[in-house]
């Protein structure tokens, strides 16, 4: 939605046909643009719609580098108000579009990758969590019971360093890091819950 917007801000600066290095411009849509804005404007709509399209992890990569241009943007053009080197034509409402997009996107992009508590069915999630239900079983676990009693284990274990188990569970898989091979473990796990 914010790449169409960005393009129909391109669109209109070229309709308009602005001078393509004016440093003073013209309104379009309440902020200050020239030429080299307006396609600067649709390069960056065309990928945020790409990105927009393909989704995943290239989305989210898109919106990070796209946001970060836009923060940059905003500090850059903020320095060169009113003087020779402002080639964009900014204005300070231009400026502050820059910094609220820029965030926009950063937060957006920012997200999936680096939130906590996201959705089990969320990309990121689940590539943080692929081997959470996995255990590489030793070859020596042919009995069923034992197999069950690994998983378990893990499971324990999993509890235990998330600190969200009981100091009784706790004591106990503390008791069993003493045994050393993984098998003796999963054993006496099972003789203890059996």
């Amino acid at each position: 939605m914010f790449g169409l917007g960005l393009a129909g801000f391109g669109i209109l600066g070229l309709v308009n046909r602005l001078d393509m290095f004016s440093t003073s411009g013209k309104t379009i849509l309440g902020l200050s643009s020239n030429g080299l804005l307006s396609v600067i404007s649709l390069v960056v709509a065309a990928l945020l719609v790409a990105a927009g399209v393909r989704g995943g992890r290239t989305a989210s990569t898109l919106l990070v580098v796209i946001g970060s241009a836009f923060v940059l943007s905003g500090i850059v053009n903020a320095l060169v108000l009113g003087t020779p080197l402002n080639l964009l034509a900014f204005r300070i409402s231009n400026v502050i579009f820059s910094f609220v997009a820029g965030a926009l996107l950063l937060f957006l992009g920012a997200w999936g990758r680096y939130a906590g508590h996201l959705p089990e069915d969320n990309p990121y999630y689940q590539e943080r969590h692929h081997d959470d239900t996995r255990i590489d079983l030793p070859a020596t676990f042919t009995d069923p019971a034992d197999a069950t009693a690994a998983r378990e284990l893990a499971e324990a274990e999993r509890v235990v360093a998330q600190h969200a188990a009981s100091p009784e569970l706790t004591t106990e898989i503390a008791a069993l890091h003493e045994v050393r091979r993984v098998e003796d473990r999963v054993r006496e796990w099972r003789i203890r819950h059996s």
